[in-house]
Order: C-alpha cells, then sequence, then structure tokens
C-alpha cells in the first residue's frame, strides 16, 4: 500500500499541517504549540494539579514538567505544592497568563479558516477522530 493510502499517514501529515499554521500565530505569542495547549486547558479550569492538566493532555509528568518550568519562567504560571497534600503540584494561572488568553482569542478562528471547512464538519470531524483515538487505545491496552 502508497504511504499516501495509509490513514495513519494522513494524520500524521495533518498534524504536521495543522502545526505549521500555528507557528506564526503562536511565535505572536512567544508560545510553542504544546504550551499553547496546556494553556487553552489551564483557561478553561485554572488550579489543577500537573497529573490532571497531563491526563487532558495526553503527556506524561516527565514531558509536561519542563514545558510547565518553560511557562512558568514566561510569567504565565505558577506551580505550588497543595497543602492538602505535598506530593501534589498545583498549576494556576497568573494574571498574565489569563490576559494572553485575550490575546489568543483569534486563534481558533484562524484555524478553522485555514481548514476550509465550516464549523459543523469540523466539529464532526473532531468528534469522529476522538473517537478513532479512544479505539486505537483500547486496542493498544489490549
Amino acid at each position: 500500500m502508497p504511504v499516501e493510502d495509509m490513514v495513519c499517514f494522513a494524520f500524521y501529515a495533518a498534524s504536521h499541517a495543522f502545526t505549521r499554521v500555528y507557528k506564526p500565530l503562536l511565535d505572536d505569542l512567544g508560545l510553542t504549540y504544546p504550551q499553547y495547549l496546556a494553556l487553552v486547558s489551564l483557561w478553561t479550569e485554572d488550579d489543577r494539579t500537573v497529573g490532571s492538566l497531563g491526563a487532558a493532555l495526553g503527556l506524561e509528568s516527565s514531558t509536561l514538567t519542563p514545558l510547565l518550568k518553560r511557562l512558568e519562567a514566561l510569567g504565565h504560571l505558577t506551580r505550588s505544592r497543595d497543602p492538602a497534600d505535598e506530593r501534589v503540584v498545583r498549576v494556576k494561572l497568573t494574571p498574565q497568563g489569563r490576559a494572553l488568553q485575550e490575546k489568543a482569542r483569534h486563534i481558533p478562528g484562524c484555524i478553522l479558516a485555514a481548514t476550509g471547512l465550516e464549523l459543523a464538519d469540523v466539529m464532526r470531524l473532531q468528534r469522529e477522530v476522538t473517537a478513532l483515538r479512544a479505539a486505537l487505545e483500547k486496542a493498544a491496552q489490549g
């Protein structure tokens, strides 16, 4: 089978294409794509544990921690031990990190426009891809 006929390659290539569209938008904010995803997650639910943030993003702590350290160094968030359980690290937006949400408000519209699709089609596609990912994760677990 030619690589261009493989569904996994279509997703791989689409992922790279998304990254290329996001890059100039995020460069203006001084963010990488993974940093942006972490902030979007915190804009949705602030003051959460590193574990819950990692679960939401599908990232291991060893990948997420350096990303959060960088966002903290940029002044967008703080990390602190949970007073109820010192083993748990909580992540919270700073006022600067919260303000960045307004500066990033245009990004979803730019991405939608870049797809050339209608919003309803993008939403349907997102649901289908999410279902596919869930099925693949289930299959990978055995």
